[in-house]
């Protein structure tokens, strides 16, 4: 008899990370894609009802409150506390499924203290003061004492189904195809890594049992901005002008 295929939730279906996974993943997994209408992590009841019943083997959960994007109307005063809650509320009915992934952030370590090639043990050397980071760094704080919640830690990632308008390699990439000039407004050195080889992370997490709860996941090899942009017009063959108004590196 063959073995039944692993069932996968994967939350913040409307979103970059849940689209793009829910087209790479494979067949062999049974994937349930929940965004808020069909899946309300806030609303405690329903939340433990579905996981009971459905009793997934993995919970991948890419559902976040983000208030950065240029574009957004999240109010910055409620990040902190709307990710703490989606996140327990998955968290505290974590006896039934069977692991949790969940995907964190550079700003867990704390924007001040950022440094070149920053590992695992950079975690907790500062509190972030940022409500984002913040939520992240207590979410990692819990995953440690748990023996079934997962933490990939990311810094940058990239892939066709990302927002054009303010994530950075897509928006190069979309000024270079249409010929309008490349804007960095801020130049910065980022470890980014694109979406494919984020999936085959994710499949081994499926697949396997990790041996600690908290992984940067990440190529090992940051690269600035501007030399991005550099290489985005150098591989388009285009004449469009590249505008930097800060060339200095932000953290």
């Amino acid at each position: 008899m063959a073995a039944a295929l692993k069932k996968v939730l994967i939350t913040g279906g409307a979103g970059f990370l849940a689209k793009s996974l829910s087209e790479r993943l494979p067949a062999n997994y049974t994937l349930d894609v929940c965004s808020r209408t069909r899946l309300d992590l806030n609303d405690v009841i329903q939340l433990e009802v579905y996981l009971k019943k459905h009793k997934f083997d993995i919970v991948i959960h890419t559902a976040t409150y983000d208030a950065a994007p240029r574009d957004t109307k999240n109010d910055p005063k409620k990040v902190l506390e709307s990710n703490l809650r989606m996140f327990f509320n998955l968290a505290r009915c974590r006896d039934s499924f069977g692991k949790m992934l969940y995907f964190g952030t550079g700003a867990e370590f704390g924007r001040d203290s950022w440094t070149e090639n920053m590992d695992e043990s950079f975690f907790d050397r500062q509190v972030p003061n940022d409500q984002y980071g913040y939520s992240k760094y207590l979410m990692t704080q819990f995953a440690m004492q748990t023996n079934n919640i997962y933490n990939l830690r990311l810094f940058g990632v990239f892939g066709e189904l990302d927002n054009w308008r303010y994530r950075f390699i897509s928006n190069i990439c979309a000024h270079a195809v249409l010929g309008l000039p490349i804007k960095v407004h801020q130049n910065s050195s980022v470890d980014f890594l694109y979406v494919d080889d984020l999936t085959k992370i994710v499949r081994w997490f499926i697949d396997n049992n990790p041996t600690h709860q908290v992984y940067n996941v990440c190529r090992g090899k940051s690269y600035e901005f501007v030399e991005l942009a550099k290489q985005v017009r150098s591989l388009t063959n285009v004449n469009v002008d590249l505008v930097v108004n800060h060339t200095n590196i932000n953290k």
